[in-house]
């Protein structure tokens, strides 16, 4: 009956290697649902009345926003006067129980053709909610999931950022930010890859985890490396109680909303900004920044949705340039400093959506080999660095010169009023003037319309591209 059906789960779960979620139902007993879970989602979702198992609240999300995470290697047994929790070896055990801050209403479309270009118009209040409530009246940032003492922060000499596709490429962002304003080393690595070259990890190192959904397992698989070398590790994720955050010694969540489409957008934006609060939270432990110059900072910070509102309200003509090149057969995306990372997604995004060859860059190395590939009537993307990096600039500047001077169609990025590369481009996209720092935030955006409406143009599914998942769970 409804018990041995527990146990046998719990015999089998005792057996099994790898991950896995499993939901078991017995003929003879059909009021009884019976699920394990192990390096797996599984959540239960608790109704008036009514019992939900998923791997995410979005499935049940119209029904309850009460919902409970199981734990590692659990087994939860659902009947008609509840549910009940063990470990694999039959001993009792707790869920955490979380309520969901969001509604149905934001895992809609809302008018929107597809849950991407929704995602993207979020972009100004997710990078809003993420900043929220985290800097005090009394001029103190305060990040209350942050489990770690001031002690163990002073202690860190090493920050190494752990993630993999578009979250890597937030961690690349985040370095530059990171070395600036804390002074501590700072690498980026993919999770895929860091556990197997025996990296140099202890006590005072910190590893940062970034992970939209907190299941990826790549970098579940890294943390817990991280973790068994005595590393303290910081989660950074959107979804409430998954298993990142869980394994983790503390945690940021960027409070961004449901992200339903394959290709991430405003779960970019978002982890940047949480990597900066990260930054300036330990600056302000270290003493390597004056409180006014933290608290100049977060003032841009905060304005930054208005200027990301600003460049959605504008981007048309990059939506126009889309359709034109949808039968280019590549594009290139070149970008300087905190523009390189920026490149780096504009090409990931054009892969994912559009199916066709993209490439970015640091535009320091095109005589070392990339020029190669420029021909007449290429695109090429170029994120110019504000004027007031004055050589850098200037080096960008020159940059397009050498690929427009190779017939390249040259489709720059560059900050309102800067008169110096209207001569070399093609298309010129103008973004609202702001610190380096906090360029990607708005130079990212035209990237994502014209990825999307590039996929468009091409017939593509753009919230389901082929091939992908949302949340890749296997390594």
């Amino acid at each position: 009956m409804g018990a041995d059906l527990t146990t046998a789960m719990q015999r089998v779960c005792k057996q099994l290697d790898g991950a896995f979620t499993l939901v078991a139902v017995a003929c003879d007993d059909p009021d009884r649902v019976v699920a394990a879970r192990r390096n797996s989602p599984l959540v239960i979702g608790l109704g008036a009345d009514e019992t939900f198992l998923a791997s995410d609240v979005a499935a049940f999300i119209e029904h309850t926003r009460d919902a409970v995470e199981l734990g590692q290697d659990q087994v939860v047994t659902i009947t008609r006067s509840g549910f009940e929790v063990t470990d694999f070896a039959g001993n009792p055990a707790e869920g955490k129980r979380f309520h969901v801050d969001w509604d149905i209403a934001a895992a809609e479309k809302a008018g929107y053709d597809y849950f991407m270009l929704k995602e993207i118009a979020e972009q100004p209040k997710a990078i809003a909610d993420t900043l929220l409530g985290r800097y005090t009246a009394a001029g103190r940032l305060q990040l209350d999931e942050m489990r770690l003492s001031d002690e163990e922060l002073r202690a860190i000499d090493k920050i190494i950022i752990i993630a993999c596709g578009t979250a890597f490429h937030a961690g690349l962002v985040a370095k530059y930010a990171i070395e600036h304003w804390t002074r501590i080393p700072c690498e980026v690595e993919l999770a895929s890859e860091f556990r197997y070259r025996d990296p140099i990890v202890d006590r005072d190192t910190m590893v940062i985890a970034i992970s939209q959904s907190g299941e990826t397992m790549d970098t579940l698989m890294a943390l817990r490396h991280a973790r068994d070398q005595r590393a303290k590790v910081l989660a950074i994720s959107n979804t409430n109680g998954s298993t990142i955050p869980r394994a983790s010694d503390a945690v940021l969540y960027t409070h961004a909303g449901p992200e339903i489409a394959v290709a991430s957008t405003k779960a970019f934006l978002t982890q940047i900004v949480a990597c900066y609060l990260i930054a300036l939270y330990l600056a302000q432990v270290r003493g390597t920044m004056f409180g006014d110059e933290i608290g100049a900072i977060v003032d841009e910070l905060e304005q930054t949705p208005a200027a990301v509102a600003k460049v959605l309200a504008t981007v048309e003509p990059v939506r126009v340039v889309a359709r034109e090149l949808r039968d280019a057969p590549a594009v290139l995306f070149l970008g300087r400093h905190v523009g390189y990372p920026v490149a780096l997604e504009g090409a990931l995004k054009l892969k994912e959506l559009a199916y066709m060859h993209a490439e970015g860059f640091a535009a320091g190395e095109l005589k070392h080999g990339p020029i190669a590939l420029v021909e007449e009537g290429v695109p090429v993307f170029v994120v110019v660095p504000p004027q007031g990096r004055g050589q850098l600039h200037e080096k960008m500047v020159s940059n397009i010169q050498e690929v427009r001077a190779r017939g390249a169609r040259t489709i720059v990025l560059a900050e309102e009023g800067d008169e110096a590369v209207a001569p070399y481009a093609d298309q010129l996209v103008t973004l609202p003037s702001v610190p380096t720092l906090l360029q990607p935030l708005v130079a990212t955006v035209p990237l994502q319309v014209f990825a999307c409406e590039m996929a468009t143009a091409k017939g593509h599914d753009v919230d389901q591209p082929r091939n992908l998942a949302k949340s890749v769970t296997v390594e």
